[in-house]
């Protein structure tokens, strides 16, 4: 591959970035883009700029393995952990809790998608918020997050922060 030049080098950012926590966590949609919208020339740009952002983590919720080459072919570690619907939801909440409390505290720049940022992912992270204590209560996380991420959060994402007590 020719090296890029210019702003092409600096990449794209992916569609509805938003910072979660500022400077370490953020969501998107998959770099790409989802479904019949996936663009391999767009995927490419926004793990660039990922990359040249310091992002030092992807993590992917894709039921499938779809984009792991691609992270790995363009230098971005990332890790796979499947969120489905047909996921037990404590055990995949609770084993990416704990990898993005590990990863956060050693300075990591971690990036969180699923194919859209839709309820689910801003339920993952509503309650990411909450679990670590940095929101006292479920509402006021999910506002916190309407507000950041500028979409309201429906059922699947509300009922998320339902278990995010026991886990």
């Amino acid at each position: 591959m020719r090296p890029m030049r210019g702003k092409w080098a600096q990449g794209i950012e992916p569609r509805n970035f938003a910072w979660i926590v500022k400077d370490k966590l953020a969501v998107s949609e998959r770099p790409g883009g989802y479904a019949r919208n996936h663009r391999k020339v767009r995927r490419q740009e926004e793990i660039i700029w990922l990359r040249e952002q310091g992002f030092t983590r992807i993590v992917s919720l894709l039921g499938s393995n779809h984009n792991l080459h691609a992270y790995e072919e363009l230098g971005v570690p990332s890790t796979h952990i499947p969120f489905s619907a047909q996921s037990d939801v404590r055990a995949v909440l609770g084993e990416l809790y704990a990898n993005l409390r590990e990863w956060l505290a050693a300075g990591e720049k971690v990036l969180v998608h699923q194919e859209e940022l839709g309820d689910r992912l801003m339920g993952v992270v509503a309650g990411y918020l909450l679990w670590t204590g940095m929101l006292q209560s479920g509402p006021q996380a999910i506002s916190v997050v309407e507000q950041i991420v500028h979409k309201q959060m429906g059922p699947p994402g509300r009922e998320l922060l339902a278990v995010v007590p026991s886990i």
